[in-house]
């Protein structure tokens, strides 16, 4: 009795409740990724010691159907923007500039147009051009309103004010918010 229910609780985990989390993959690796299939982008920009990115790890990106959703649409890359390594992105070469007890890369100022905040999550479009910056922590529901906007061309058509107030998506609603 007893090795059947552990029978029972391994299959039900492995059949439907098992957790999808995002594939994140290195900037480093996102310009090989873009030639071989195309998609938009998000970047994650994030500091080790940002307590609001935690949460949003920890409450956003860990929710299945918003990882499901990120993994269908978008390559989806995490950044320290404190990250000290020279990245070579599009041909450009993108330094550590110390500022104070810490600093930051270049890049991650580049992408966040010079308004370096964390969490802030960038948008690419398919050929890596800057799409938008969005700073700040967003729960699920409010993360899957900006995801579905920018990731399905919305913002070409509307305003986001506009988009949020028609949305009824609940991609969500599979995890916890």
């Amino acid at each position: 009795m007893r090795l059947s229910f552990i029978t029972l609780v391994l299959l039900l985990s492995h059949l439907g409740f098992s957790q999808e989390s995002i594939n994140w993959i290195k900037i480093e690796d996102l310009e090989a990724a873009q030639a071989k299939e195309p998609r938009k982008v998000i970047i994650d920009l994030y500091t080790n010691w940002c307590h609001w990115c935690h949460k949003m790890d920890e409450n956003t990106f860990q929710n299945p159907g918003i990882a499901s959703y990120v993994n269908e649409n978008f390559y989806a890359v995490r950044f320290n923007a404190e990250q000290k390594d020279t990245i070579l992105f599009k041909g450009q070469k993108f330094g550590f500039v110390a500022q104070g007890r810490k600093g930051y890369n270049e890049l991650a100022a580049v992408l966040a147009q010079g308004r370096l905040s964390y969490p802030t999550i960038v948008y690419l479009d398919e050929e890596l051009k800057l799409i938008q910056p969005v700073p700040g922590y967003m729960d699920a529901k409010a993360f899957e309103q900006v995801i579905t906007y920018l990731g399905e061309d919305h913002h070409k058509e509307q305003e986001f004010e506009q988009y949020k107030t028609n949305y009824t998506g609940n991609i969500h609603k599979s995890g916890k918010e």
